[in-house]
């Protein structure tokens, strides 16, 4: 008899052991999967809507700069949109040559850059422009939309 208890207490060791173990392997796991989720939820930043910042338009405001056309705006496109907006595109090529000459007066409405379509379109996500880039871009618009 004295047998039987000693090998059913080591069966129930060897139980409790195994199940140490692995409720040590889920903890383990819970832990990571936190760690992971509460790393990733610091990215609310980017539903965040933020204000475009305006550039004054009248010369003689403080802090007023031009926006030229192809020193800042063109850039704009060649980094972000003539991968799309090429010569095979249907209505808009944005290519150095010939970008100015496509956007006036049909995508752009000088000094008014809150019904320029083309203003509208990238406002709302289009490109995926930086808050700068909108920034530039409407002030350009606003402006008077130079070919400088």
């Amino acid at each position: 008899m004295h047998i039987k208890v000693i090998s059913l207490l080591n069966k129930t060791k060897g139980y409790l052991i195994s199940k140490n173990i692995k409720m040590k392997k889920i903890f383990q796991f819970l832990i990571i999967v936190s760690a992971g989720l509460l790393m990733n939820s610091c990215y609310y930043d980017d539903l965040v809507e933020r204000p475009i910042p305006e550039i004054p338009t009248d010369p003689d405001a403080p802090g007023y700069v031009e926006v030229k056309y192809g020193a800042e705006i063109q850039p704009i496109w060649n980094s972000n949109c003539i991968l799309c907006h090429d010569a095979s595109h249907p209505s808009l090529d944005l290519r150095v040559d010939v970008s100015y000459n496509d956007l006036v007066p049909q995508y752009v409405y000088a000094d008014d850059a809150n019904s320029s379509p083309l203003y509208l379109k990238i406002e709302t996500g289009h490109g995926n422009a930086s808050v700068t880039h909108k920034s530039l871009i409407k002030g350009w618009i606003n402006q008077g939309a130079k070919n400088n």
